[in-house]
């Protein structure tokens, strides 16, 4: 029988090829891929974005741990849309405009993929009218901003103005973060969350999709 815990430790220590056939051995004994999801790898990546969290592990270990959970999850999505499993939400993320940094980003996005959302990544550089065109084409539940530059981070209230304009900003949650946002940033420009790392930013936009 599939042991989950195994894979979720294994999932923790980033052993991707281990991963993998645990959750093709666990296929083949006819598991759902919904049950393989829910039990092994979720978990685990719950725990990792907890542990990054309280400081106990930093942005490699993340990294690692992610990579073994897209290569267990590159496996089952075909078979999450066979058995018809819906992600809880659906996110548009990206870095504002001017800005090209994309770690924080794109841990982010990691956590939340392990939280069964699923992530529309726009990438760096990203204008209001592409997170716009984005939603709309997608019919995002949240738009995700991220900046590094305080010089780049005024355009967060730009996304949030072009939501406005486009009618859709009752539609939609807009999350904030980075270095120099703050919550007091995100109170003035009309945003509608600021989370301090990306596993508060995961458990934030599940809430919002529940």
């Amino acid at each position: 029988m599939a042991d989950f815990e195994q894979m979720s430790l294994a999932l923790q220590k980033g052993k991707a090829k281990d991963v993998t056939e645990m959750v093709q051995e666990a296929i083949d004994e006819g598991i759902s891929a919904e049950e393989i999801l829910n039990r092994g790898m979720m978990p685990g990546m719950s725990i990792i974005g907890e542990k990054f969290k309280n400081n106990e592990i930093y942005v490699p270990e993340v990294l690692i741990a992610a990579r073994a959970m897209n290569m267990g999850a590159a496996l089952l999505k075909p078979l999450l849309v066979d058995e018809g499993v819906k992600a809880k939400g659906k996110v548009v993320i990206g870095t504002v405009k001017g800005d090209l940094h994309d770690i924080g980003k794109n841990l982010v996005k990691m956590m939340m993929e392990g939280k069964g959302l699923e992530v529309i990544d726009l990438g760096t550089d990203v204008s209001p009218e592409q997170y716009v065109d984005a939603a709309k084409e997608s019919g995002a539940d949240i738009i995700a901003c991220s900046a590094l530059l305080t010089t780049t981070m005024t355009g967060m209230e730009k996304v949030v103005k072009a939501f406005d304009q486009a009618g859709l900003r009752e539609s939609v949650k807009i999350m904030v973060g980075g270095a120099p946002v703050t919550q007091n940033f995100c109170d003035t420009i009309g945003a509608d969350a600021y989370t301090a790392d990306a596993a508060s930013a995961a458990d934030q936009a599940v809430a919002y999709c529940g």
